[in-house]
């Protein structure tokens, strides 16, 4: 398929962000769909996964349990390495082939989960997903193209809302499907992928016209080490990045040892730990869908960045000192809060590169997550498991250092954005 196969139904004076206004909040609303339903899509299969691993191991739990590990890692590790490569072809390119390809590319690997007879086969599956999950960053490039500088943090936030509402749906609905047949769940997350990529190719505007684009692909551009030289040439977006990546691996902590925690310290059963998901996911999503707009207006989006930072430094303490479930529960609202971080670090990041680059930037700030996907869950497994009888909670507190880290960098790298 080529490059004017996948050309916009509409003309090409509509990129960017000279866009008018209908059109691009209906591109924004597009991308927001596809953030739902790709998350959506990646959530449905997070309650079934381990038992369609543990079937095919015989109901060897323990083995199960490696399998489970060693495709997430994968699935990190590919984040990692094709993020960089989507981004930096979507600046080539643009950014809405890249991101109509990826959601077929999702909707075949769910399709080839499904079908997989054996570890194999869904190995190469979560291994492909991986690879197209990575057009995440390019949604996020589109959103800058389209969205002028001083309204970015509100639109990430609407954008941060949307994964909200995938990760809330998600999984409460693979889960019903997975109980009627296990496979169901990874046949209806391909169906909402093929959905996204239909909906785009007829609806979907091009946001970086080719007089904005780069003149080549390069893999020194491209590939993962490469895409992060461009991080080193602005002090604060180089500091903003290395707030990102202790950002990225506290963030780990939850799915990493969440669960074990609150059943082995509150003793909590499957049926409130699924309702004290939901109850954060909604949480974020009412933060980052509602409050980041008059938040921004208020506080401007250096200091709504250090608020996000610190309401995370309190949420993690919280989290990890609480001696009962109910003072558990007063750290979400600080949790939610976390949310003003991502929504202006986004904003504050995409100021300092081209729109030729931006592509390349959100490549490789998923370089970035990958790496922490692939270190923050075994270490904070490791902290959990080897101090579970002294401090149960140790995995969060030091979550809650590591956002101590990142909040202390990020008020000295922005002084400047004051």
């Amino acid at each position: 398929m080529s490059e004017e196969d996948l050309a916009p139904r509409m003309p090409a004076d509509v990129s960017g962000p000279a866009m008018n206004v209908p059109r691009r909040r209906a591109a924004v609303s597009f991308i927001m769909i596809t953030v739902v339903l790709d998350v959506m899509a990646m959530g449905m299969i997070v309650p079934v996964t381990p038992h369609l691993v543990e079937q095919m191991t015989g109901g060897d739990t323990a083995a199960a349990a490696f399998y489970v590990g060693l495709f997430s890692t994968a699935w990190a590790l590919m984040q990692f390495l094709a993020s960089p490569v989507l981004g930096a072809m979507s600046d080539r390119f643009g950014r809405r082939p890249v991101i109509l390809i990826s959601n077929v590319g999702l909707a075949l690997a769910y399709v080839l989960s499904a079908l997989a007879p054996n570890l194999t086969l869904l190995f190469i599956s979560r291994v492909i997903n991986g690879v197209m999950a990575a057009s995440m960053s390019t949604a996020s490039a589109y959103i800058a193209d389209v969205t002028p500088p001083e309204r970015r943090a509100q639109t990430f936030g609407y954008i941060g809302a949307a994964f909200g509402t995938g990760f809330v749906l998600g999984p409460a609905f693979g889960g019903t499907l997975g109980d009627i047949d296990i496979q169901l769940p990874f046949w209806i997350a391909a169906a909402f992928s093929l959905a996204n990529a239909a909906y785009g190719y007829f609806v979907l505007p091009e946001s970086l016209p080719p007089e904005r684009r780069t003149q080549a692909f390069s893999w020194k551009r491209a590939n993962p080490v490469g895409s992060l030289v461009l991080l080193r040439r602005h002090r604060e977006l180089f500091g903003l990045a290395s707030v990102h990546f202790f950002n990225s691996i506290a963030h780990t902590v939850f799915p990493s040892v969440f669960v074990l925690y609150a059943g082995y310290r509150y003793g909590w059963s499957m049926q409130m730990i699924g309702i004290s998901l939901g109850i954060v996911g909604i949480a974020n999503m009412v933060v980052q869908g509602g409050l980041v707009r008059p938040a921004v207006k208020w506080l401007g989006e250096r200091r709504l960045l250090l608020a996000g930072l610190c309401s995370a430094v309190t949420a993690m303490t919280i989290y990890g000192l609480a001696p009962s479930g109910w003072v558990f529960w007063l750290g979400v609202p600080f949790g939610a809060m976390w949310g003003f971080y991502g929504a202006s670090a986004q904003a504050l990041m995409t100021r300092h590169v081209e729109p030729s680059e931006q592509g390349q930037l959100q490549g490789a700030l998923g370089a970035i997550v990958g790496i922490a996907g692939m270190i923050g869950p075994a270490m904070f497994s490791t902290v959990f498991a080897s101090t579970l009888h002294e401090v149960p909670g140790a995995a969060f507190l030091l979550a809650a250092t590591m956002m101590v880290t990142a909040a202390t960098l990020a008020w000295r790298v922005t002084r400047r954005e004051g």
